[in-house]
């Protein structure tokens, strides 16, 4: 009688696989890891840069007229940042005409409240200019853009509404 001992070759094919199953488990959960470390860093490094983009803007414009921001503006981050560039676009703020809401309710809008509706809308509308700055983020297969808004207001606009009382 044979008695040899040790693994059979069934056995050690049945133990090959379960530890190729288990390092093929754990390096497709590394891989995923890795991918969303990679995601993680791509927008922290969007979010510090439109943060300190945004903190030259307001500071370049703070005590400018409304008319000097440019209505385009772009460039790019140096060499430390390859990959990233930034475009800046600005345009007059446009207030949502709301008369069309007042007239709409069952008791209407008298004519003194729609005027003055209208001329707080050109108020606030020559007052103010939306500047919204986007960073863009060239990835190997394309370039992804992130945005951010913010508004500039000048106080030095009258608000005018007539009727030349004192």
């Amino acid at each position: 009688m044979n008695s040899a001992k040790g693994f059979t070759l069934l056995e050690v094919l049945i133990s090959v696989a379960i530890m190729l199953g288990g390092m093929l488990t754990l390096a497709l959960i590394s891989s995923g890891n890795n991918m969303r470390i990679r995601k993680t860093a791509l927008n922290n490094n969007v979010a510090v840069l439109l943060e300190r983009k945004m903190t030259e803007l307001e500071a370049l414009y703070r005590d400018k007229n409304l008319d000097e921001i440019p209505e385009e503006d772009s460039g790019d981050f140096g060499s430390d940042f390859k990959q990233y560039r930034w475009a800046m676009k600005s345009q007059k703020f446009e207030m949502p005409d709301i008369s069309s809401v007042l007239i709409s309710r069952d008791e209407g809008a008298n004519d003194m409240l729609l005027t003055v509706i209208k001329q707080t809308q050109e108020f606030i509308s020559k007052s103010m200019k939306e500047v919204t700055l986007s960073v863009f983020v060239k990835t190997p297969t394309r370039e992804v853009e992130y945005s951010i808004s913010t508004y500039f207001v000048t106080y030095d606009e009258e608000l005018n509404f007539g009727g030349g009382g004192q």
